[in-house]
């Protein structure tokens, strides 16, 4: 009597597709059941790539379907490269990119080698520390909106009262000079938990008995801390800034809340300035262009950064 659907499916499987599957290796067996994601994955990420390298070399305009379809060349990309506003948005991309893997990585490491001495309180902290990698960008960047108010906002008021001026006087997102501060403060505010939590599981990978063999041989806390510490964490680091560079490469959502790429154009990054291209000019095929530009330095980029990650993580 058969009481499982495994049962069930066997005896109603016919003897010629039954004698079939008996006849397939352990090897055919597993792309049997991984061929169906490779398909999804060919069909939702390598197809649209292909497309729009192919769209990257017309003037195709998606709002205008009916105009006959011209092969530009590499016109897009000449144009793109040869842009004044496009190295604008790329400079002021990397100056986000920059300053907010410094000071996330430098605050992170910092609260994990906290964190990880244990003290009372130390799961509460922690928590109340990783709220902010909690919360939806569009969340974020709307509440700090407000918090950069001139006129009401709680972060005037605060860094008024430090230099002893008025909160009305300085607005963080309306100035050229400020604006660019605003979205790192921002997004350092939001990711630095992520980066503490990486370094805090690479503090505790660490084993106590190296620290010990150093307390036998009278190795000092800073010689500790500069020749066990950091060259085991330093993989951890690497890994950490390699996720952010990634992600902040492509921060939209939570400078759009925040500043709209203005004051003008001043914190306008390359995902701002792609999207207006796209949706707002509909110039598909230079947008197109515009991505594969972008696609390829990420990548080419990250391929050079994972070559050394893994070179420090095998010495």
């Amino acid at each position: 009597m058969l009481h499982s659907p495994i049962d069930r499916i066997a005896s109603a499987t016919p003897p010629a597709i039954a004698a079939r599957v008996r006849g397939l290796s352990d090897r055919a067996i597993a792309w049997l059941f991984v061929a169906p994601s490779i398909v999804l994955l060919l069909a939702i990420n390598i197809f649209p790539l292909i497309w729009t390298v192919r769209l990257s070399f017309t003037n195709f305009r998606v709002n205008r379907p009916n105009e006959p379809i011209q092969f530009v060349g590499f016109r897009n990309y000449i144009n793109i490269l040869t842009d004044s506003d496009i190295w604008q948005s790329m400079q002021a991309t990397a100056h986000f990119l920059i300053w907010t893997i410094v000071l996330q990585v430098l605050i992170g490491f910092s609260l994990a080698y906290l964190i990880n001495k244990k003290f009372r309180g130390n799961d509460l902290w922690t928590t109340i520390i990783v709220l902010p990698m909690m919360l939806s960008p569009a969340v974020v960047g709307n509440f700090w909106t407000f918090l950069y108010q001139p006129q009401i906002g709680l972060f005037n008021y605060v860094v008024g009262f430090l230099i002893g001026s008025d909160p009305s006087s300085f607005s963080m997102i309306a100035s050229t000079s400020l604006a660019p501060w605003a979205i790192v403060i921002v997004d350092t505010w939001m990711w630095t938990p992520f980066v503490m939590l990486i370094c805090l599981a690479g503090l505790r990978s660490i084993p106590n008995s190296i620290y010990e063999a150093a307390e036998c041989d009278r190795a000092s806390k800073w010689r500790q801390f500069w020749t066990i510490t950091i060259p085991m964490v330093l993989p951890f680091l690497m890994l950490a800034v390699l996720f952010r560079g990634i992600e902040n490469f492509k921060m939209f959502d939570l400078v759009v809340q925040l500043t709209g790429g203005g004051p003008g154009s001043i914190t306008e990054l390359t995902s701002i300035n792609l999207k207006r291209a796209a949706f707002e000019q509909w110039r598909t095929g230079y947008a197109s262009a515009y991505a594969v530009i972008l696609f390829v330095t990420v990548f080419g980029l990250a391929s050079i950064y994972v070559k050394a990650l893994n070179k420090v993580k095998q010495r």
